[in-house]
């Protein structure tokens, strides 16, 4: 159960870990391990109605799948992407992650912004 206000959903434990390197605030940080069941979802969806969702899945046909899934779950989350050079969120500088989870009002070490 998340406790902050604040949860990202990313796709494996890198990018958990990447992402949780960059940032400077409290958030729950949720794996699906590139795959979710029906189940799962439904459980998402009712323990994190009054949450700030983040997804932050990779920018490939399988993270793109994952997004679809989760959009329709979690109508209320926002969607943050890397750029598509990188593919996956683990590859991706820390400084891109970084400039990505700022625009979207999520606080970061600022030595990834310089």
């Amino acid at each position: 159960m998340p406790e902050n206000e604040k949860v990202m959903i990313v796709e494996g434990k890198s990018d958990k870990q990447k992402v949780k390197h960059v940032i400077e605030e409290p958030v729950d940080i949720i794996c699906t391990n590139g795959t979710i069941s029906q189940a799962k979802l439904d459980e998402f969806a009712e323990t994190l109605f009054d949450k700030d969702v983040y997804i932050l899945v990779d920018a490939d046909e399988s993270g793109e799948k994952l997004r679809r899934q989760l959009m329709r779950e979690l109508p209320q989350a926002s969607h943050l992407y890397i750029d598509r050079v990188y593919k996956e969120v683990a590859s991706a500088p820390s400084q891109h992650v970084a400039e990505v989870l700022f625009r979207s009002n999520i606080r970061v070490h600022t030595k990834y912004l310089l």
